[in-house]
């Protein structure tokens, strides 16, 4: 009877543990699928069919195969004239989806639109993405500016304000690989001299470029940061040289500040809400 009980005690036990297993089981195709779309956002350009296929892992003709679905599923697309993969629509509307559930984002867009209107100059907005700072949203200036920033743009992180601000306000580990990758060559003394600048960054709360890295353009940067201090968003405000005032106090500075701080405050009610 003993050992009766105890066969049913190990069998019980057993239960979750295979319940766990089979409800981990997944379709590997699909995992197969995704491992092309992970190669795809790792290289942030489209790719050639050989190289995807060779970043996945995959032979060529496998690969393609895979890619017939994908492409019907609208995960991703050919151009027909280079032949070139790329994400697809669907591919982008599960990006912003995601974007959309921010609530920093989500908190920034009216504050962001008004800052623009306000001021009359360009405004981007910049997540923390895998290869640095990622512009999420760019309102334009009603005046032309001759500068190539839309949505998708990466900001190097030496050169720019962007670039600057996002490298201040987040651990070492999270920016000195891609810094690294940025400065082939870089010694120790020329990190030690960028690290010495992102500490008065993070003391003076705001960052400029003058006609860096672009001539006859200017630009203040500024972090929104999470109750914990996390690094949410960069605010960027960007204009002509000359017209638009990046003195550290100026009517501009004091604004940009003022939309992230209130942007701040938003996303710290929204977590403090009740669920």
């Amino acid at each position: 009877m003993a050992r009766r009980k105890a066969g049913e005690a190990t069998a019980q036990a057993s239960e979750p543990v295979a319940r766990a297993d089979k409800a981990q089981r997944g379709i590997q195709s699909v995992e197969v699928g995704g491992r092309l779309l992970a190669a795809l956002a790792a290289a942030r350009a489209p790719m050639p069919l050989a190289a995807l296929a060779d970043a996945a892992q995959l032979a060529p003709a496998q690969a393609h195969a895979y890619l017939v679905s994908l492409t019907r599923l609208g995960l991703i697309k050919r151009d027909h004239l280079s032949g070139r993969y790329e994400p697809g629509p669907l591919s982008l509307r599960l990006g912003m989806l995601h974007l959309e559930q921010d609530p920093a984002w989500r908190a920034a867009l009216p504050r962001v639109d008004a800052l623009a209107q306000a001021l009359g100059f360009s405004v981007a907005t910049s997540i923390a993405g895998p290869q640095g700072p990622t512009i999420v949203r760019y309102v334009p200036a009603s005046a032309p500016l001759h500068v190539n920033l839309h949505v998708g743009t990466v900001m190097a992180l030496a050169a720019t304000a962007t670039g600057r601000v996002f490298c201040a306000f987040q651990p070492p580990a999270q920016w000195q690989p891609l810094w690294h990758a940025q400065q082939p060559g870089a010694t120790e003394s020329e990190l030690a001299a960028f690290s010495a600048r992102l500490a008065e960054i993070r003391a003076r709360g705001i960052e400029r470029s003058i006609d860096t890295p672009s001539p006859a353009v200017s630009s203040l940067s500024v972090p929104v940061l999470d109750d914990a201090g996390a690094l949410r968003l960069v605010l960027t405000l960007v204009g002509s040289t000359g017209a638009i005032d990046v003195d550290w106090h100026g009517a501009a500075a004091q604004a940009l500040l003022a939309a992230a701080a209130d942007i701040g405050a938003a996303l710290r009610e929204e977590q403090e809400r009740p669920a």
